[in-house]
């Protein structure tokens, strides 16, 4: 089979494209990876970078010459023009896992979000719509917004409109695009939304992700915060975040390419209960002086402390609707009868994912 595979060098990308060489390699003729060139490093310097990381799983690196033969790092300002990489060549799986993780609420930056996530994704679908077989389209659970109660996988059952910010917009808009056009094309087309990413919980090294973003932003803010102020966290007792592991949802990515699935949603059953969470993260960083409240803490009702305020006016500002969404609960049937989610303590898996994170001073991969 032929793919492309975007986003190879991020957080789930890469760990997709693991899965797909760990899972696929004998029927693998090639994989195509649009890459950027970062800084002064070529693209192609970069997958080899990540090919041959400590952090990559043995398989990769012990099968390193064969893989190499199979992938092909496109520039990524050749993405739009296939014919110049593909020539008549038909892919079987186009892969879009690349995407723009901007969680800001300001009007200003609603136009490059979508920009990025949007419009983007339907200059990719019609440059390709004729070349390939399937078109799959890594979106987010977040996609449906703050909506609550019980989420199935059709996004039919459960769109609310009620975004917490323009990234889970953008992202709702491009997954009903792309259903529409699918169906007008007659392309086969799935949707797969994984949640929050958490550390590796069964592949070598345990814990590890290649960036740290969303809760590991939130912990990287404590753990190198000097001040001995203490803050309230505006947040409830009902409210959760779902976290998956990047293994998981990767090798849930690649079992279900080849089944007639169109819409999955990529989640662990439970959600990690946000005070509990946010106690767990805390701790793991050493950090011990806070409370909570339900009420809504803003410059208008006043600050307790210039931690506090410094707090609200950065990452608080893109996190309060997470620490304050409504509860919600999965339906992980179809996703468990593709892969079984692995048993673990959610709260357990918090503090390592963390406590990881932090001996790694919280510095992504450089590839």
């Amino acid at each position: 089979m032929n793919i492309i595979l975007t986003g190879a060098t991020g957080t789930l990308g890469s760990r997709i494209l693991f899965s797909l060489l760990e899972q696929k390699l004998n029927s693998i003729e090639k994989i195509f990876l649009p890459v950027r060139k970062k800084a002064v490093i070529a693209p192609e310097e970069r997958i080899q970078n990540m090919l041959s990381s400590k952090n990559a799983p043995d398989f990769i690196r012990q099968h390193e010459n064969e893989i190499t033969n199979k992938v092909e790092v496109i520039p990524a300002n050749r993405m739009l023009d296939p014919k110049s990489f593909l020539k008549d060549l038909e892919i079987d799986f186009f892969i879009h896992s690349a995407g723009y993780v901007n969680l800001s609420t300001d009007p200003a930056a609603k136009e490059e979000v979508f920009k990025e996530n949007f419009e983007f994704t339907k200059h990719i679908f019609n440059a390709y719509a004729d070349s390939i077989k399937k078109f799959v389209y890594i979106s987010t659970a977040f996609s449906f917004g703050d909506i609550g109660g019980l989420l199935k996988n059709d996004r039919l059952e459960n769109d609310s409109g009620n975004y917490r910010n323009h990234y889970e917009a953008s992202k709702n808009a491009a997954e009903k695009w792309l259903l529409k056009r699918a169906q007008e094309i007659k392309m086969s087309i799935q949707i797969l939304r994984p949640s929050v990413l958490g550390g590796n919980i069964e592949e070598a090294p345990n814990f590890f992700i290649s960036k740290y973003m969303v809760f590991y932003l939130f912990a990287k803010f404590f753990y190198n915060n000097t001040s001995n102020d203490a803050i309230r966290f505006s947040t409830n007792n009902v409210s959760g975040l779902n976290i998956i592991p990047t293994d998981y949802a990767a090798n849930v990515i690649v079992k279900v390419l080849e089944t007639n699935i169109e819409q999955l949603n990529i989640v662990h059953a439970q959600e990690t209960n946000m005070m509990k969470g946010i106690s767990k993260i805390l701790d793991a960083v050493g950090f011990s002086n806070f409370t909570f409240t339900q009420d809504q803490i803003t410059a208008a009702t006043g600050f307790a402390s210039k931690l506090e305020e410094f707090y609200y006016e950065t990452i608080g500002v893109h996190l309060h609707p997470y620490l304050t969404s409504r509860p919600s609960k999965w339906d992980t049937t179809l996703l468990e009868s593709i892969l079984p989610m692995p048993n673990y303590n959610l709260e357990d898996y918090l503090s390592r994912t963390v406590s990881f994170a932090k001996d790694a001073n919280f510095r992504n991969q450089k590839w």
